[in-house]
């Protein structure tokens, strides 16, 4: 499994939120390039970068600030990205995957044009959670609303993807444990998908626990940006 370090920017500077609330909002002191460069000294092999301005006005905002910081290392970089145009220019400047939410809902069509010109590997599916009596449901409008599907309903409309990232939104940067059983179930469910799980994790025990539940990936951010997990012995946990 794979640790992929996160880091979510506003205005070019490393924030976090707490379950995607804007008005709570943490700013470290840490910049983003001496972020990204101590990721990859640790051993790191992707980065997952967020632009959070983007993703409130639902277009990229700091895309030539991303795509100066795609020399230090591969990125996972998500944030408004809506058009076939926003994902090629990110791609071209050195992303190496583009993440899109929401829009696959709205826009199945467009979004399966993207895997077809772009190709599974350049594209991370990402659904937000909730886990209800129908399920795990998935979450639109910043995690204000459902969408009224569940996220086998999502998956299945779109055979050619590759790599889901699934965040359960009630356990975003409260560093109380990922859900376990909705990523065990995942892992056993989609054996040919790249499952990354976002969300809860703030101890090497729960980087074991995702490892051994078969994930493919682990997004970590808070647990890192405060000390609760060094990088090194993350990455040495998780096998990298």
């Amino acid at each position: 499994m794979k640790l992929i370090p996160a880091m979510d920017l506003m205005d070019r500077a490393p924030v976090r939120l707490s379950k995607g609330d804007f008005t709570a909002r943490t700013d470290y002191e840490t910049g983003a390039r001496a972020a990204l460069e101590s990721f990859r000294g640790a051993g790191a092999d992707i980065a997952h970068v967020v632009d959070l301005d983007g993703a409130r006005a639902g277009e990229p905002r700091q895309h030539d600030f991303i795509a100066s910081l795609t020399d230090i290392m591969p990125l996972q970089v998500a944030g408004g990205f809506r058009t076939l145009d926003q994902v090629g220019r990110m791609l071209v400047a050195g992303a190496r995957r583009v993440v899109i939410g929401s829009l696959a809902l709205k826009d199945p069509t467009l979004f399966a044009e993207m895997l077809n010109s772009f190709g599974a590997d350049a594209i991370t599916l990402a659904l937000d959670v909730r886990l209800t009596n129908d399920g795990a449901m998935v979450a639109t409008h910043g995690w204000a609303e459902t969408s009224g599907q569940t996220l086998d309903d999502v998956v299945s409309n779109f055979p050619r993807i590759r790599h889901v990232l699934v965040t359960d939104i009630d356990k975003d940067g409260m560093l109380a444990g990922p859900n376990l059983a909705l990523y065990r179930s995942l892992a056993v469910t989609y054996q040919g998908l790249e499952i990354q799980a976002s969300g809860g994790v703030s101890s090497l025990d729960d980087l074991a626990a995702l490892r051994d539940a078969g994930l493919a990936g682990a997004i970590v951010g808070k647990a890192l940006w405060e000390d609760r997990i060094q990088l090194t012995d993350g990455l040495s946990v998780a096998g990298r």
